[in-house]
């Protein structure tokens, strides 16, 4: 495991925002310690800290990815997510996130249980395979290609794709709670008929019992 830290003083780099990034940070407490799973460049981590003043850890398995985190300023540590999170401890962290990572896991249910065990809650966004336009290139014989899901069937990471009701289902196996659930299109929440019409979804959850 390599890590990988920069001062905080560092001088700001331009952060390429996702429109994701509000709606997770909408959930997170102030002063927080923060776990970011397949953290990619750090930018979620660096928005957090800048914005709610969190304590962050990332962990990434990219190397020029972890480059990036420390020129973001961001703590990370090289990892295999695939491998479990063994090297922490249960409950050391208040936020355990999975940003727009889950469909690209193998081990979808091993993760969700240990962002249980080394998290008080867990956040997933995922791109929402039952958005109507996906469905609607299914229907038409191809696999679907869009904002949300901008690789072809060929050289996409993805490899559990799966709606809305799929991931409560597998919150419902791992004896995850659901705390709170916000669904998007096109950077604005949805209310009707979410399954359906959402692109991106975000979920909040802790251990039952």
């Amino acid at each position: 495991m390599h890590e990988l830290t920069m001062n905080d003083t560092t001088e700001p780099s331009t952060i390429a925002l996702r429109p994701d990034f509000a709606a997770i940070a909408e959930w997170i407490k102030p002063g927080a310690k923060v776990l970011d799973l397949g953290c990619g460049d750090g930018s979620l981590l660096r928005y957090l800290r800048d914005t709610r003043h969190v304590f962050g850890y990332g962990v990434e398995i990219d190397d020029d990815n972890l480059l990036n985190c420390f020129r973001n300023g961001v703590n990370a540590i090289q990892y295999d997510l695939e491998s479990g999170l063994s090297s922490f401890e249960s409950d050391s962290f208040d936020y355990v996130i999975l940003s727009q990572t889950l469909q690209a896991m193998r081990h979808t249910e091993g993760i969700i249980q240990e962002m249980l065990r080394v998290g008080k809650e867990g956040i997933v966004s995922f791109p929402n395979f039952g958005y109507w336009r996906n469905r609607m290139q299914v229907i038409s014989g191809r696999m679907p290609v869009s904002k949300a899901l901008p690789y072809h069937w060929y050289d996409t990471p993805n490899i559990h794709l799966c709606t809305l009701g799929d991931f409560e289902a597998l919150c419902r196996q791992c004896n995850a709670h659901i705390l709170e659930r916000r669904v998007m299109s096109n950077d604005h929440p949805v209310q009707f008929l979410p399954n359906l019409m959402g692109m991106l979804a975000f979920y909040r959850f802790e251990r039952k019992g």
